[in-house]
């Protein structure tokens, strides 16, 4: 490492311990500098971002074939029970509450997980999957997404959390991937649909040691490998311009920032195949050592309106991740990502 990155390191590692969040403090400095919890989970908890992804929770009401009330979004114009609501559903959010390192079995986290499993492993809903050429279409990174988020709050035990992990083996395609387009041809599967169910049986292998699930991860990170992250394999040539930008939250779109810090957690720090991808990321840092957004998917609370219902628009999220210059999330797992590979 020459002056520059040591300088650079410093930097950014300054800026990220200066966050006003709690949990992002806990996270550089158990993951960048190797030491213990200052932060205890209290005053992560009380941390803003992670204060805001709590709020507004109904855990008192129960509909059938639905399961709890969590987050009905009333706080965002909408009164509907839909935990997939963008980005303010409790599928969303309790992806955000895990990334930030909320302790396991938190309660109200807990509640919005029986929201969620009773939305993803309804029998109607599993009785929908439409397969064509003996390949199921599903929007996977949904029970991707879920599985992880359970096991992280230490629910892997949950025979509901079982469920998932197995339709996740059973609907994945023969290169490693998952898709849900009805005409895709059934010889690539989708970027964006298959990077959340690696992280999840990953998370679900580790927790219950399920050598199938690890298997699945295994053969999902090999589609990202053998494409370099983010490359042709015809022309060698990047397969979507969006993908080369860094984005936070990135919900279940896929990008080469993300991409790397899943496929090294899974492991593959070491991998040659990285190197084009961690050359885009480090070419990406600013002169004071951090990141950047590129263009978020996500609006701020209280943008813009539904013109045909009165209503608050979609997109719009719990909290203020950051839509200009340098990104706390972005940072972190970019640094994540560096001090993986120089070890690997």
């Amino acid at each position: 490492m020459n002056a520059k990155d040591t300088r650079q390191d410093q930097q950014a590692l300054a800026f990220l311990l200066k966050s006003a969040e709690p949990a992002i403090r806990r996270l550089t400095r158990r993951d960048l500098l190797g030491q213990d919890d200052h932060e205890d989970d209290a005053a992560i908890l009380a941390g803003p971002k992670v204060s805001a992804l709590l709020a507004g929770q109904r855990p008192g009401e129960f509909r059938p074939g639905s399961g709890w009330r969590s987050w009905p979004g009333a706080e965002f114009g909408f009164d509907e029970l839909n935990p997939y609501r963008s980005w303010a559903g409790a599928h969303w959010r309790l992806v955000s509450l895990v990334e930030l390192g909320i302790p396991e079995h938190e309660k109200r986290a807990c509640l919005a997980v029986e929201q969620v499993l009773g939305w993803l492993a309804r029998s109607e809903r599993i009785r929908e999957v439409v397969y064509l050429n003996g390949l199921a279409r599903r929007c996977a990174s949904q029970e991707g997404n879920a599985l992880a988020v359970c096991c992280r709050l230490g629910l892997a035990g949950d025979e509901r959390v079982a469920f998932l992990a197995d339709l996740l083996i059973s609907w994945q395609w023969p290169d490693g991937g998952w898709n849900c387009d009805r005409k895709a041809t059934g010889r690539r599967s989708s970027f964006h649909e298959s990077l959340a169910p690696a992280w999840g049986l990953h998370e679900y292998a580790r927790a219950t040691g399920d050598s199938r699930a690890q298997a699945a991860a295994d053969r999902a990170a090999e589609l990202f490998l053998s494409h370099q992250l983010f490359r042709s394999l015809r022309t060698g040539e990047p397969i979507d311009k969006e993908w080369l930008q860094p984005h936070y939250p990135p919900y279940w779109h896929y990008d080469v920032l993300q991409g790397l810090h899943i496929l090294v957690r899974l492991g593959h720090a070491s991998d040659p195949r990285l190197a084009d991808a961690v050359s885009l990321l480090d070419g990406q840092r600013s002169a004071d050592g951090t990141w950047s957004a590129g263009e978020p998917w996500w609006k701020p609370l209280g943008a813009g309106r539904d013109g045909n219902r009165g209503l608050k628009a979609w997109n719009v999220e719990a909290v203020d991740w950051g839509q200009s210059g340098p990104n706390e999330m972005i940072t972190l797992n970019a640094l994540r990502v560096l001090r993986a590979v120089a070890r690997g």
